[in-house]
């Protein structure tokens, strides 16, 4: 059985990481100063042991991306995974502004309210982008940080303030079609066979939560994630830059950069490895994180 909150279209998720991850997703309700009204927020938490690893995906995605990484990590590890608000299958609030600032608040008080101790926090994409604001801004928070293939060196895209009706409309149907999402899929990987019928819903489900254009539209009218370049260098926390060497999404001299100027960094290249290693090569990546987060650290 999957959660009531979880669309139905999960009866058609087929790999077994997949269907036992979206029954186990779990329901929270998150205060925040950014509204009245706490925010209802999607996780996963297995396992209990060491310093807590926090997950955090990327762009228009959801917890789901982790479903290979997570069962190589609990093991070891006490790891959680968290829906960014606006994101996946959590609360899309229409009256709060979609930007960086807020959703970093959102997840500030999801760890304070959650966790409660400094985590090693992992962001893939777009989810290191919020992974390194989140660092900054909360280095009390933050034991270690994880760059999995990530943005935050680009500055934002100027197609925001072109975002306005019918445009905004077009563009969010131009990515709910299930061809367009199936060749973003086959572009994340160096193995064309991952991107699969259960990576095809994986990636879709959260498109069937109330106001997902919305929200998408409001986050992209907001600019989203810019540049950290000129500010990475003030990450105190040692650095696992973990990259996949064929990398089509982002490339991969965005590996090479966080490794020059990120102070405590060790970068790790995995080959045969698209944009998204944790899909694709969970099991190199797993133990790049795990061996990463049993050394002591250098920052201290």
């Amino acid at each position: 059985m999957f959660p009531s909150y979880i669309p139905p279209e999960a009866t058609t998720l087929s790999e077994a990481t997949s269907i036992t991850l979206a029954q186990e997703i779990k329901l929270a309700s998150i205060p925040t100063p950014l509204s009245q009204n706490d925010i209802t927020t999607t996780y996963i938490h297995q396992g209990e042991e060491g310093t807590p690893i926090l997950l955090i995906h990327g762009f228009d995605s959801s917890l789901l991306e982790f479903r290979r990484l997570i069962p190589l990590l609990a093991p070891k590890h006490a790891t959680w995974a968290v829906d960014l608000m606006g994101f996946g299958f959590s609360q899309r609030n229409l009256e709060i502004p979609l930007n960086p600032e807020n959703i970093k608040t959102h997840l500030y008080h999801f760890w304070k309210t959650l966790i409660q101790q400094p985590v090693i926090l992992a962001g893939a994409s777009m989810g290191g982008a919020a992974a390194i604001d989140f660092t900054l801004t909360y280095p009390e928070a933050v034991a270690k940080l994880v760059l999995l293939d990530s943005a935050g060196l680009a500055k934002q895209p100027s197609i925001g303030k072109f975002m306005f009706p019918p445009i905004d409309y077009f563009a969010t149907e131009f990515l709910r079609n299930s061809k367009v999402r199936q060749s973003i899929s086959q572009a994340a990987y160096f193995d064309k066979s991952f991107a699969s019928y259960d990576a095809q819903v994986c990636a879709a489900l959260h498109l069937n939560c109330p106001d997902w254009h919305k929200s998408l539209i409001a986050f992209t009218k907001n600019g989203g994630y810019g540049s950290f370049a000129e500010r990475i260098s003030n990450i105190k926390q040692d650095t696992l830059i973990v990259w996949g060497k064929q990398d089509k999404i982002v490339g991969t001299k965005g590996a090479e950069q966080f490794a020059k100027d990120i102070p405590n960094n060790q970068l790790v290249w995995i080959d045969n490895c698209g944009h998204v290693p944790h899909l694709e090569q969970p099991q190199i990546t797993a133990e790049a994180i795990l061996e990463f987060a049993n050394i002591p650290s250098k920052s201290n």
